[in-house]
């Protein structure tokens, strides 16, 4: 994330550290206590500096918690991307599948981004809409090219984006977040075989 009003990137390797563990501590701070019951010095307590320290870096507690929300969506975004590369040569259906799986792997390891990105919606509204519409404006952009190069259907690439945001959000409530021990692979394969065969498309059984 650039620099802006509300943090100030630290420019050794000292501050790299102290900056770090202020933000390990707020991400902690925050899902135990959640934004409003937490305070700037329940992070610095336990990221163990002072109150003077945490006010080098951010301006204010929603600067840390800005902060947050923008190295989530990069860390999502970078782990769908990584598992994706690491795949090789593979069609568009299989980046969707194997995206997916990146993503329930990731918030089943990591619960508390879920509590942390939502709870946005109540502390300022702005942040949440941000938050889903520029992940669904880089998703309707990559929708955008798979169906100029012939590999996904024709329709409204910003809907097509945010559906698929809705099935990974809430496939991932159910199957990362309620149950810890769910067939991840088992889940992602079956999530992209309906959307491919379609719900509403019943095969009619041959008569014998």
């Amino acid at each position: 994330m650039p620099e802006n009003e509300f943090v100030t990137l630290p420019k050794t390797k000292r501050g790299e550290r102290t900056f770090s563990r202020l933000i390990e501590s707020a991400e902690q701070v925050f899902y135990e206590k959640g934004y409003h019951g937490s305070g700037i010095k329940d992070i610095t307590d336990q990221a163990g500096v002072g109150l003077g320290t945490f006010y080098l870096y951010f301006k204010d507690k929603k600067g840390i918690y800005t902060y947050l929300l923008s190295q989530y969506s990069h860390i999502i975004r970078m782990a769908i991307a990584r598992r994706i590369q690491a795949a090789g040569e593979i069609d568009r259906k299989e980046e969707e599948r194997l995206g997916l799986l990146a993503f329930l792997e990731l918030v089943q390891k990591k619960p508390h981004f879920y509590h942390i990105i939502w709870e946005s919606l109540y502390i300022d509204r702005s942040l949440f809409i941000q938050y889903y519409a520029t992940f669904g404006k880089l998703y309707s952009r990559q929708i955008r090219k798979a169906q100029k190069d012939g590999h996904m259907s024709d329709g409204d690439a910003d809907v097509m984006a945010f559906m698929l945001m809705g099935i990974a959000n809430f496939v991932g409530l159910r199957y990362a977040m309620f149950d810890q021990l769910a067939d991840l692979e088992h889940v992602a394969t079956e999530a992209i075989r309906i959307l491919d065969e379609g719900m509403f498309n019943k095969k009619e059984e041959s008569d014998s």
